[in-house]
């Protein structure tokens, strides 16, 4: 509940406020008054008749009624605060800064539970408790540094964590990046991550608010709701960019299949992001990088890119300029090659030895005339997307000239451009300066070039529908219910039914534990043949799969075999066929639903771990989207003279495995392993499903 008292308050006052600005309670009134609130502020402090300039309450039952009660108290007093603020004094929101809650003890959390019921009674919205505070351009109710400069077209900023938030609003400061608005939801005990973001979109209003979200997340307790308006919130114009802290797993990871194996609440988290087109930030460098990203292309530019943005350097020394190329290089962006006659008058125009093949070199003697001259020609440029300038102090020329030569091609370019100034020491004036003039800084080529792979390579949101063209749902539902097994793997038989019933090809296989009739369907579809053990997962393992088999007496023998291996109930034989192994698998993540993986099949799958992740349902652009991240893609689409696979027949699959789970809850983890595609063909050879009924 998110309501006008918590964000525009007319009166505040502060529980436990006091003179020490080195404590909380001190350090929030300082905000305050340093922030310009222009409504009342109360204080109550039972000992101090004064509180920095205001004279104090010593009972908050002497207070007249207030809109906002901030509470820098211990934890147990809190409820019993509450209470009466909420009752009597008609407080309709509240901000916890206490700790000491349900983060410590189980009696915390019956403190906070109290806590969360009277603010249901009386309609009050709740920040907190275990937080730093709320920071907007109404009020600055937050007890810690920097505050920093507050835009209505600047940054709103979730978090998480109080601490963490601090850490990362100390590196957006450094880079100018600024905010609209700061949230420290603590442990969210009403209002959450996706709460904010709730609010955010059911009031958004596109001429007014700020259109760039920060977030970092702890837990993420509703992905629906996070999906549902992350998602509308980016396509109203909006982008958005999170850290998700915690999603590994320490020690090793019991699983039965190569997907329990992947799959892990990090999987979950990449899929989710993918299908709102959030971008997955893995550090605080990397999402304030990210925001002054977005701040440098508020317009928009990027967007209609493809993915291989086309990037012109302009730098005055060497090194930075060939580091910014290699990392954009990996990162998939191209800094084409600058040849011709207009190259050729440019170099003319610009010191001798300077360089003008991309990265344009205009040497550590090349002033602010000689900075125009180059970013003028790659505006003019047309296979030139960006530009980005690395321009420090080398000592020998001007800086303050050649940054105000920076600002005004800013904002003359119609081309993006991201400015790259390093010497935030040697030259700190004349950055500062540069940032005061409501520009951001990149100070590290190479980070700047990892967070653009970032942005670039996040897909826009995915569509919501179920795509069920050539899937039986009917048939998968009457499959799914007569399975007896309750909590198991199902047998061999059920499975092709599956995926027959999903519209996934299958290969030709016979089942049995009889010699004479496997021998017969080898007979029947022809030799060469795949014979495999049935009652293990991992057949490999136990030497449970024969490959190549040329004659009978061979499947003979193998059966044979086979049938002594501990637990084997039967034999599997499948026509032999070749091809390039794909994989493709599922794991049912609570909370998020089942997040779907594809790569490269076989024994690759779990050796290099190459995998990309969806969230069922998915549409095809979101398979396109998966298959097209792997690094494997370049085999995938072929290279060194062999052909490629069919990818709109793979992304099909995907897509109709998505749908087949959309309908098969049950299904808890399944593994398609290997797909083979072989021309324009991609059949599942082996496939395991998992069941809990």
């Amino acid at each position: 509940m998110i309501n006008k008292q918590l964000l525009q308050p007319e009166s505040i006052v502060v529980i436990g406020g006091s003179n020490n600005v080195h404590k909380p309670g001190g350090a929030v009134v300082r905000n305050l008054m340093q922030g310009g609130y222009e409504g009342t502020l109360r204080i109550v402090n039972p000992k101090e008749d004064e509180v920095q300039g205001i004279k104090a309450f010593h009972d908050a039952r002497e207070l007249p009624p207030t809109d906002l009660a901030i509470l820098v108290v211990a934890a147990k007093y809190c409820p019993d605060y509450v209470e009466l603020l909420a009752k009597e004094k008609s407080v309709r929101a509240f901000i916890i800064i206490s700790a000491g809650f349900s983060e410590e003890t189980h009696e915390g959390a019956l403190l906070e539970q109290r806590i969360l019921d009277t603010c249901e009674q009386y309609g009050c919205a709740l920040i907190g408790p275990n937080c730093i505070g709320l920071l907007n351009r109404w009020h600055h109710s937050v007890f810690t540094k920097p505050i920093p400069h507050l835009d209505p077209k600047g940054v709103d900023f979730i978090s998480g964590s109080g601490a963490t938030a601090v850490f990362i609003l100390e590196s957006a400061v450094t880079k100018g990046l600024p905010f609209n608005s700061v949230w420290s939801i603590g442990n969210g005990k009403q209002i959450g991550i996706e709460t904010v973001l709730e609010y955010m979109d059911e009031n958004f209003d596109a001429e007014r608010d700020s259109k760039v979200k920060l977030l970092y997340i702890e837990n993420i307790t509703d992905p629906d709701k996070l999906l549902f308006h992350a998602t509308n919130l980016i396509r109203k114009g909006c982008r958005i960019a999170a850290i998700k802290a915690g999603s590994s797993e320490s020690g090793s990871r019991a699983a039965s299949s190569h997907t329990g194996a992947i799959a892990s609440s990090d999987s979950a988290v990449e899929a989710l992001f993918r299908k709102a087109g959030i971008v997955r930030c893995f550090g605080r460098e990397e999402l304030t990088t990210v925001g002054c990203i977005f701040k440098v292309t508020e317009n928009g530019e990027l967007r209609s890119l493809s993915s291989q943005l086309r990037v012109a350097i302009v730098t005055h020394a060497g090194g930075p300029g060939v580091m910014l190329t290699d990392a954009l290089s990996k990162g998939g962006m191209l800094v084409p090659p600058i040849t011709g006659q207009q190259a050729e008058e440019l170099k003319a125009k610009l010191l001798p030895g300077s360089s003008v093949a991309n990265p344009i070199d205009i040497l550590a003697t090349g002033g602010a005339e000689h900075l125009a001259l180059a970013i003028d020609f790659c505006e003019q440029m047309p296979d030139i997307d960006a530009i980005m300038v690395i321009f420090g102090t080398p000592g020998l020329v001007k800086i303050f000239e050649a940054y105000d030569v920076l600002h005004k091609k800013i904002l003359e370019c119609r081309k993006p451009i991201f400015p790259i100034l390093p010497s935030v020491s040697t030259a700190g004036p004349e950055v500062q300066e540069f940032l005061r003039r409501g520009h951001v800084n990149f100070s590290d080529e190479v980070t700047l070039a990892t967070a653009l792979t970032q942005v670039m390579k996040t897909p826009a949101p995915a569509e919501q529908n179920v795509v069920v063209n050539g899937v039986d749902v009917p048939r998968i539902r009457r499959i799914i219910d007569s399975i007896q097994t309750l909590n198991g793997w199902v047998d061999p038989p059920v499975v092709h039914d599956l995926l027959a019933a999903a519209g996934i090809p299958t290969v030709p296989e016979f089942v049995s534990a009889d010699k004479d009739e496997i021998c017969a369907f080898a007979e029947k579809c022809g030799y060469p043949v795949v014979a495999k053990v049935v009652g293990l997962v991992h057949k490999s393992d136990v030497g449970g799969v024969a490959l190549n088999i040329r004659s009978k007496e061979v499947l003979q023998a193998e059966f044979d075999r086979m049938m002594q291996i501990p637990d084997a109930t039967a034999v599997m034989v499948q026509k032999m066929l070749r091809g390039t192994e794909l994989f493709l698998g599922a794991k049912y993540e609570e909370r998020f639903g089942h997040v779907v993986l594809c790569g490269l099949g076989g024994i690759f799958v779990e050796v290099l771990r190459d995998v990309s992740s969806g969230l069922a349902p998915l549409s095809y652009e979101e398979a396109d989207s998966m298959i097209r991240s792997l690094r494997a893609y370049k085999i995938l689409k072929g290279t060194r003279g062999q052909k490629g696979i069919n990818e709109r027949k793979y992304a099909e699959i995907i897509v109709r495995l998505s749908t087949l789970l959309r309908f098969a809850t049950e299904i808890k983890e399944m593994d398609i392993n290997p797909l083979l595609a072989d021309g324009n063909d991609v059949i599942a050879v082996d496939a395991r499903i998992r069941v809990e009924k």
